[in-house]
């Protein structure tokens, strides 16, 4: 499964921050950082989910 889409999921609501960090085998507090670097970057055009994840 495409990791971004993941994200995506967890930002529309559509599962927990749990079951998104399991579903990317990391720890929640990771996901934490990398979703608030990635909405922080986001409006500035660029997104760090594609950097910060191995495909």
């Amino acid at each position: 499964m495409d990791k971004r889409k993941v994200i995506v999921a967890y930002q529309r609501g559509y599962i927990t921050i749990h079951e998104c960090a399991q579903i990317l085998g990391i720890h929640c507090e990771h996901l934490r950082t990398i979703v608030d670097s990635s909405k922080a970057e986001n409006s500035a055009g660029a997104s760090s989910t594609e950097r910060a994840l191995p495909r």
